[in-house]
């Protein structure tokens, strides 16, 4: 049984999300995705040993500004800033290699 994901329509702008200090994780996907579900699998383990990487559960979909502004095509996406900026991203994560590879950039 897959985790239930919460993905919640959120009122981050562009411009705040830019002024985030610190690392985080904007995860872009929908609550009835099932790539979204399964990639749970991988990513609520790997975040509970990170608890020094915000992460924002953001519900995307065609029109919504935040998840255009970041160019996300599929879901789901993990967009990781550190202080504001991009420094890595990862879509459809399928093993927790890639999702350690994502978080390891958070330490450099």
């Amino acid at each position: 049984m897959t985790p239930a994901t919460n993905y919640a329509t959120s009122d981050l702008q562009r411009e705040t999300a830019d002024t985030l200090q610190g690392l985080v994780i904007l995860q872009f996907g929908t609550n009835g995705c099932g790539h979204c579900q399964n990639a749970q699998l991988l990513i609520e383990p790997a975040m509970a040993l990170r608890p020094d990487v915000a992460r924002h559960l953001i519900e995307d979909g065609a029109g919504r500004p935040l998840g255009r502004s970041y160019r996300v095509k599929q879901w789901p996406t993990l967009v990781l800033l550190r202080d504001g900026k991009e420094v890595g991203r990862l879509v459809r994560p399928q093993d927790a290699g890639q999702l350690q590879g994502l978080l390891k950039l958070a330490s450099e």
